[in-house]
């Protein structure tokens, strides 16, 4: 008899949450794609799963939604801090290499740069 495979089995939680089974793809990467407004057939895609992990996991979001849902915001929160505190952290280096002066024999790829992102800005 074939293995049945179920929501139950494919979404498993472990003390950093919510995961695939046999994958590293939290629940909360789904999220993020399903709250982008990708549909589940380019999520599933992107993300290597097959359909039916992608209907499992689908389905485990629907039936325990208040719960997925304060986890996701909670996750949101705790990766804002996070790149917060290294933005900080890396913010008199960031600042430092860009009072670098430029390379020499660079200046033709920097102005081909300059140029693309006047281009961009106009458009």
């Amino acid at each position: 008899m074939a293995d049945i495979i179920n929501s139950q089995t494919t979404v498993v939680r472990t003390d950093q949450g919510l995961f695939i089974a046999g994958t590293r793809i939290t629940i909360y990467d789904v999220m993020d794609y399903l709250k982008a407004g990708w549909p589940a057939r380019l999520i599933r895609d992107w993300l290597n799963l097959s359909e039916q992990q992608m209907a499992d996991v689908i389905e485990y979001i629907e039936n325990h939604r208040d719960e997925v849902e304060t986890e996701y915001q909670q996750v949101l929160q705790y990766s804002e801090e996070i790149r917060q505190y290294w933005e900080e952290r890396n913010r008199k280096r960031f600042a430092k290499i860009a009072a670098m002066p430029p390379k020499p024999g660079r200046e033709e790829v920097r102005a081909k740069l300059q140029a693309w992102k006047t281009k961009i800005k106009q458009a």
